[in-house]
C-alpha cells in the first residue's frame, strides 16, 4: 500500500489527479465529508462525549475542520495558512482525550467517510492513514487504582 500512497503524492507534470484531495473529488468531497462528520457527531446519542467537548455552536468548529483535513488530504494548506502550523496535540490539550473518545471520533469518521468517498480503496488510505493520527491525539489514560498499586 505504501508505494501506491506514494505515488497518488508524486508531483505529476500531466492533468491527473496528483493528490487524495484531488482524487476524492477536491473541495466538494472534502467540504461533505466534513459536514458529515460533525453531522453524525451531533446525530449519534453513543457520541454523547465526544460532542460535549466542542462548543455548542459547531459552525466555526466545522469550518476549521475543513480548512484542516483539505491540506492534511493534499489540497490548499488552508489552515496553516490562517493559523500556522496545526499543533493538533497542542491545540486538544484543553480536552480529556482518552480510548473512548479516540474510539468516538473514529465511529463518527468512519461513517463520514462510507458516506462521503465513493472510492473504497481511497477510503482505506485515508483510514489507514488517520488511525495513528487520532490516537496520537489521546492525552488521558485510563489507569485503574489497582493498577497503580502495583
Amino acid at each position: 500500500m505504501k508505494n501506491w500512497l506514494s505515488r497518488l503524492t508524486q508531483k505529476r507534470t500531466d492533468d491527473k489527479p496528483s493528490s487524495l484531495y484531488e482524487l476524492i473529488g477536491g473541495e466538494k468531497v472534502a467540504a461533505k465529508l466534513c459536514q458529515r462528520f460533525y453531522d453524525i457527531m451531533e446525530e449519534e446519542v453513543n457520541v454523547a462525549e465526544l460532542r460535549a467537548i466542542h462548543p455548542q455552536d459547531l459552525t466555526q468548529t466545522r469550518q476549521k475542520f475543513y480548512e484542516f483535513m483539505t491540506g492534511w488530504l493534499g489540497g490548499p494548506p488552508l489552515f496553516e495558512s490562517k493559523y500556522g502550523h496545526p499543533r493538533l496535540r497542542a491545540r486538544h490539550l484543553h480536552a480529556r482525550i482518552d480510548d473512548q473518545l479516540v474510539n468516538q471520533w473514529l465511529y463518527c469518521m468512519k461513517l463520514a467517510l462510507e458516506q462521503s468517498v465513493k472510492d473504497r480503496k481511497l477510503r482505506q488510505v485515508i483510514w489507514q492513514n488517520l488511525l495513528p493520527l487520532a490516537h496520537h491525539m489521546k492525552n488521558h489514560s485510563a489507569i485503574s487504582e489497582s493498577q497503580l498499586r502495583g
